[in-house]
């Protein structure tokens, strides 16, 4: 196994277009802004950017975000990712695969072996995935009735959308929706520099929604190879009639589109099965939940990752830090 440096480890990328969006150059770039040092490894035709988070007394984490990535045994790579865990004095790998439920009964022994189901996710496991092959009708024929009759509405009511780099004002409406929606958000300079790290690349878009020049909705959408992912979102509390942020998600599906992306994966609901999420979502607006009744409108199907996983190298530290970060608030993710 080496260590790629981060322009080699974007050539393997280019090679492994369906690799997430969080195994890539610009995501290790971004990370490393905030708190982790990102290594960049490759066996064979596998590869894997790992994260690391310096704790106290000079030990660290470890976290392989939706990977990793490439065909081959997963067996073959955690002998040598041990060693370099070892090396950073990890209290343990965490790993979260970009691989859907259902899986084969013998996968995770056979894929995942030594490790251990953990509950304490880092991105969310339960997400909506959009199929935009299709025509423009046949993708709003696949939506609710509720939520083409909202886009058409804000378009109606003179509800415009624009590409952005005012990256200060979307925070803003951040600040608004987190308050709002009780769910914890990122700082201003995250934001900034995510859309620092892929925009210029092509592969990130802010768009807000504005009635009459006044700002009302904004989101932030990413791209990576077939797929399209809605990670940001926010809204004010004016105009909400208008209903600016179905319009606002219907022009980040026509980008994705426009990326070549065959996939809008909206990004994070409750981590329920879906006759659960059926039955409560009218109850229910906090947190994920808040948003579950806007995302189940657009046509998606639901679909779970098989979770977080835990490779763990010092037991009494590895119980210390999930009583710790149990106390936390976290952003929903990304």
């Amino acid at each position: 196994m080496q260590l790629l440096t981060p322009q080699a480890w974007a050539l393997f990328i280019k090679d492994h277009s369906e690799a997430h969006i969080l195994q890539t150059r610009p995501w290790g770039e971004l990370k490393s802004a905030f708190g982790w040092k990102p290594c960049y490894l490759q066996q064979d035709n596998l590869g894997a950017l790992v994260l690391f988070r310096r704790l106290p007394l000079g030990l660290s984490v470890g976290y392989i975000p939706r990977g990793p990535v490439g065909r081959g045994d997963w067996a073959n790579l955690w002998p040598e990712l041990d060693d370099l865990c070892r090396k950073e004095r990890a209290v343990f790998l965490r790993v979260e695969p970009n691989v859907w439920e259902p899986v084969p009964e013998d996968f995770t022994d056979r894929l995942l072996p030594g490790f251990i189901e953990s509950d304490q996710t880092v991105q969310p496991p339960r997400t909506v995935l959009i199929d935009i092959q299709g025509s423009d009708d046949e993708i709003l024929m696949a939506m609710k009735s509720k939520t083409r009759y909202n886009i058409r509405l804000a378009q109606r009511k003179d509800v415009t959308v624009r590409p952005s780099d005012d990256v200060a004002l979307f925070h803003r409406m951040m600040l608004t929706t987190g308050e709002r929606d009780t769910f914890g958000i990122h700082s201003l300079a995250y934001y900034q520099r995510a859309y620092e790290c892929f925009a210029p690349l092509g592969a990130c878009t802010l768009l807000i929604a504005a009635y009459q020049g006044r700002p009302l909705a904004g989101l932030m959408a990413f791209a990576q190879g077939d797929t399209a992912w809605y990670f940001y979102g926010a809204s004010t509390d004016e105009e909400r009639n208008r209903m600016p942020t179905y319009l606002l998600q219907w022009e980040a599906i026509q980008w994705a589109k426009q990326k070549g992306c065959t996939v809008y994966d909206l990004w994070g609901v409750p981590d329920h099965s879906e006759s659960e999420l059926e039955e409560t979502f009218l109850d229910r607006s906090d947190g994920l939940w808040g948003v579950y009744r806007f995302k189940r409108g657009f046509g998606g199907q639901l679909h779970r990752t098989i979770g977080t996983w835990d490779r763990v190298y010092q037991p009494l530290a590895y119980k210390l830090y999930q009583m710790w970060t149990g106390r936390r608030q976290q952003p929903a993710g990304a």
